[in-house]
């Protein structure tokens, strides 16, 4: 059906146009309209099936997650497996399937349990059978201190799918307007909407060059249109990057509008540009599109600080929407609300496999064994459990989420932090809330400043601990602020203190030194997204670590520092 429909959308216009003349641009208007209204058709019936299928399987979510766990494991592979959270790449031994039924060696997983679990009929049994993986520094250690290769560019599958017809639906029907033809515009080589649509983008409102991949023309052909409703980048961080360079190249920018490189020459938009940069950084996007209602950007890891920053920056005065959020596992949140705040999601109980281990209050150490979607609590905290087509391994993700609230059967969840992102020079394990709850309270204050971006590094990474304690690396990018003072520096140091009681006590002792404070020039944190991204093989989206453990990657920054 879906197929059929692209057809009409391409031919029936073509027969039309042929059959009734009028002159080339009525024409070529009424071809763009007709075009817009048989994909939105198109769009509706499949978002709609979606929405029905959503509604059934998170009503019966127990029965939906059983099914689920059918399809992962009869669709396991091996030998070996990568899964990548938001804490990282982690490579796990995996079971190989044999035609053959093997005699018991013993009650080890390997010997007999994959036949066992493939068999199953109910969760306990996976359960007892597979015990919990998570990411260890040994895991990371096999891989010779470089990064292991990633698994997989793109995501896959029906949960992407749904993710981009519910995502389409919902922004539609928040924002009317958004989708209309010519009120998109993507602006970075990479799109936010986890699956490609086999219908033509510019039939939903793209006014992107098709196929386009240079950052520069996606942005000039955004910049020529001022009735954008919409922006779209791949993630926030390549969105804060785009502002960055506009900033840093506008001048040449509007020469080329005004030039008609490419286009039409629009000496008028290149003056309108020019302006709207004179007049800074706040509000900068809402001047050059004073019709511009959303921002859509993928969520994954390592996005928060970017999404703060474009929004009370470039984009102040916009909503934020992402239409899932994802991991190189899969699609694990669906977001269904874009009026609501920014980083609500919806677990569904398809593939791939989620549960949920519950914490600790007041710990990131886990409590008591899984539970499922359906039996989460409202305003509990739980780490995401993974089990996809690609392994059988009920690989911890390191993501922490809270429960906010219920759909039918499943949790809406907020994203806490990454368990895996702790820095521990002796034994403190100061977690990534932690530290950035300390470097926002530091960096309010210092004046004028605004954190666009942050990494840090034990000290040992980088073998700078030679005659003192050993102590934290910190590589920050900021805005409105080029150098740092001595004072300005220490003021991280007494922030990580009032945080954390266990660093206050490491420091009153003398067993770390103060955290050192670097700042970096602008594109560091870009080249330092590219090291991560060089693998021709690398995910998508690019998750952000905010610990680097690998020397080649810290020193990416080291040599950006500035002050």
């Amino acid at each position: 059906m879906l197929l059929l429909l692209l057809s009409l959308s391409l031919l029936l216009p073509l027969a039309v146009l042929l059959w009734r003349p009028r002159s080339w641009d009525a024409r070529q208007s009424w071809l763009v309209r007709l075009q817009h209204r048989v994909a939105w058709g198109a769009l509706r019936w499949a978002a709609a099936w979606q929405q029905k299928r959503l509604a059934q399987s998170t009503l019966h979510a127990g029965q939906s997650q059983q099914q689920a766990l059918r399809r992962c494991l009869h669709g396991a592979q091996g030998p070996r497996c990568t899964l990548r959270g938001s804490t990282g790449l982690f490579w796990i031994p995996s079971l190989r399937v044999s035609p053959v039924w093997p005699e018991p060696l013993g009650n080890s997983v390997a010997s007999w349990g994959f036949y066992d679990v493939l068999g199953a009929t109910d969760i306990s049994t996976f359960r007892n059978h597979l015990p919990l993986t998570k990411a260890s520094q040994a895991q990371e250690e096999e891989s010779g201190g470089q990064p292991l290769p990633p698994t997989s560019n793109r995501h896959h599958g029906e949960a992407s799918l749904q993710a981009t017809l519910l995502g389409l639906a919902a922004l539609n029907k928040a924002y009317p307007e958004v989708l209309a033809p010519g009120g998109t515009a993507r602006v970075t080589a990479s799109s936010p909407w986890p699956y490609r649509l086999p219908w033509p983008w510019h039939a939903l409102g793209q006014v992107s060059p098709t196929g386009a991949k240079d950052p520069r023309v996606l942005l000039l052909e955004a910049l020529r249109s001022p009735g954008l409703r919409a922006l779209e980048a791949g993630t926030a961080a390549e969105l804060l990057d785009v502002f960055l360079d506009l900033e840093a190249h506008g001048e040449e920018l509007a020469e080329a509008i005004a030039a008609g490189n490419p286009g039409a020459p629009l000496p008028r938009r290149a003056a309108e540009l020019r302006e709207a940069l004179e007049q800074g950084t706040r509000g900068l996007a809402l001047r050059l599109w004073p019709k511009l209602q959303v921002v859509v950007t993928l969520d994954a890891g390592g996005q928060a600080e970017a999404v703060a920053a474009l929004g009370a920056l470039w984009c102040q005065g916009l909503t934020f929407f992402s239409p899932a959020y994802a991991a190189s596992g899969g699609v694990l949140g669906l977001s269904l609300w874009p009026e609501q705040p920014h980083g609500l999601y919806l677990l569904p109980p398809g593939a791939p496999f989620i549960e949920l281990l519950p914490l600790k209050e007041g710990t990131r150490e886990e409590a008591t064994p899984t539970v499922l979607l359906a039996e989460a609590q409202k305003g509990k905290e739980y780490e995401l459990v993974l089990t996809n087509h690609v392994s059988l391994t009920r690989c911890r993700l390191g993501d922490v989420v809270q429960v906010v609230g219920v759909y039918n059967q499943c949790p809406v969840v907020k994203f806490i932090c990454r368990l895996g992102q702790t820095l521990s020079v002796r034994g403190e394990d100061t977690g990534e809330d932690v530290f950035s709850e300390a470097l926002g309270r530091a960096v309010g204050q210092w004046p004028g400043a605004k954190l666009l971006d942050h990494g840090w590094v034990e000290s040992r990474i980088l073998d700078s601990s030679e005659g003192s304690a050993p102590h934290y690396e910190v590589f920050v990018a900021l805005k409105g602020l080029r150098n740092l003072s001595e004072e300005n520096r220490d003021k991280l140091d007494h922030c990580l203190q009032e945080t954390s009681t266990r660093y206050k006590y490491l420091r009153f002792r003398g067993s770390m030194g103060p955290a050192q404070v670097h700042l970096v020039g602008q594109g560091a944190f870009r080249e330092l997204r590219a090291a991560l991204a060089a693998c021709p093989s690398a995910p998508f989206p690019p998750e952000m670590p905010r610990v680097l453990r690998h020397r080649p990657l810290a020193q990416c920054l080291q040599r950006r520092v500035v002050s």
